[in-house]
């Protein structure tokens, strides 16, 4: 299934990311200090999100996600392949998730809950976890499962276009988006499972 945004959103963004990412390595930044600066800063933007700050929220972690495509640049400029790498962005990146979420929550739930967006939220969620969960863990089994139409770069999009329409006196702008985040997330939780079913080796009867 082809994704929404991914080939061609990275394809720009690397444009200027490649020519930052040998800089931070020519100056000795490692790819995890990006890492766990980038996690930082959307826990910065989470917060300014959660206290009513749409925009700016929505700007920071925007700029802070970034990192998830400046990381993965630089390690493989540096020709590392460390399993310690992996294991801290993919970390980071559920701690990120779980942070702007539940800012999203806070948030609406103080602003009276408009047209069940906390609820979207929560879908969306729970959802982003299983839909990374399903992923490791079929390729832990030898499965397939690297299919979806809501990837983490689609969803922080999607989120960032509803946070920029609430940002702008749209009340409807934010919970609209979740809810289409929810369906998609879970869309794409089903995809995963039935492709890795269908990728899974059969076994020739007896």
């Amino acid at each position: 299934m082809a994704k929404i945004v991914s080939v061609p959103a990275r394809a720009v963004v690397a444009y200027g990311v490649n020519p930052t990412a040998r800089f931070l390595l020519r100056i000795g930044v490692s790819a995890n200090a990006v890492t766990i600066a980038g996690t930082v800063g959307v826990l910065i933007g989470a917060y300014l999100g959660a206290k009513g700050h749409l925009f700016w929220g929505t700007w920071v972690v925007t700029a802070s996600a970034l990192t998830d495509v400046l990381d993965g640049t630089m390690a493989r400029m540096r020709g590392s392949s460390a399993k310690f790498g992996g294991l801290l962005d993919s970390s980071m990146d559920r701690i990120a998730d779980g942070a702007v979420f539940a800012a999203v929550v806070w948030y609406l739930v103080t602003e009276g809950n408009p047209y069940g967006g906390a609820v979207a939220a929560l879908i969306s969620l729970v959802g982003a976890q299983v839909i990374s969960y399903v992923k490791a863990r079929a390729q832990s089994l030898g499965l397939d499962a690297d299919v979806g139409l809501a990837e983490r770069l689609e969803r922080l999009v999607i989120l960032g276009v509803g946070g920029l329409l609430g940002s702008a006196g749209l009340d409807w702008g934010l919970p609209a988006a979740l809810w289409v985040l929810a369906a998609l997330c879970v869309v794409t939780v089903c995809q995963r499972l039935i492709h890795a079913a269908r990728s899974e080796p059969q076994v020739p009867a007896a």
